[in-house]
């Protein structure tokens, strides 16, 4: 049996799913709401700004300083939230291509995927937006190896400001201010980190 255009995309998300270990019950959660969510032929991509289909796939990156253990985070004129950077996947894009699509737009630097993960995600997460045209986003956290000095400049159309921080300082930081998951996502790097 061949496999349509519409198949290929959904069954190669299939197994980027697949490659994730739950760091919690919330990710093993979001997991089988996010595997569920592919397989029942709903729409993957967002068709129209800011919310038709009301949940669509996107690709976070996390850009990590491993010499200075350091993240980067930029804080998100839209949702009023330190995040990583990132954005929503193209149809019949390669989540992965998102992200080397989106560093280049918003960082202007070459996505070069972390030695920890290679071009896989660390961590999944569902959820809703805040703000004007609330949607859902399915959210793949990819993780990016750059030194902090690489990055000299950023899309200021969508953050105010970037800064570096390291992994104690992402977990002082009150969560009301960050993504909601980034507190979880920087527990299980920090895990990674160690091994």
């Amino acid at each position: 049996m061949t496999s349509s255009p519409h198949e290929e995309p959904r069954a190669r998300l299939l197994r980027v799913l697949d490659t994730l270990t739950p760091w919690d019950e919330l990710e093993r959660d979001h997991l089988a709401t996010a595997a569920r969510w592919v397989a029942d032929g709903s729409p993957l991509h967002r068709t129209r700004k800011p919310d038709v289909p009301p949940t669509h796939l996107v690709s976070y990156f996390v850009v990590l300083d491993a010499a200075r253990e350091q993240l980067l985070l930029a804080a998100h004129r839209k949702a009023g939230l330190w995040l990583p950077p990132g954005g929503h996947v193209e149809p019949d894009e390669d989540p992965w291509d998102t992200v080397v699509r989106e560093c280049g737009e918003e960082l202007g630097i070459r996505a070069c995927a972390s030695s920890l993960t290679g071009e896989f995600p660390l961590f999944l997460t569902v959820t809703r937006t805040r703000g004007p045209g609330t949607h859902t986003d399915v959210s793949l956290w990819y993780v990016l190896d750059a030194d902090a000095r690489s990055v000299t400049w950023y899309d200021e159309g969508e953050f105010a400001s970037v800064r570096w921080l390291t992994v104690d300082q992402v977990l002082d930081e009150p969560i009301e201010g960050l993504d909601p998951h980034m507190h979880r996502f920087t527990r299980k790097l920090r895990q990674r980190v160690r091994r």
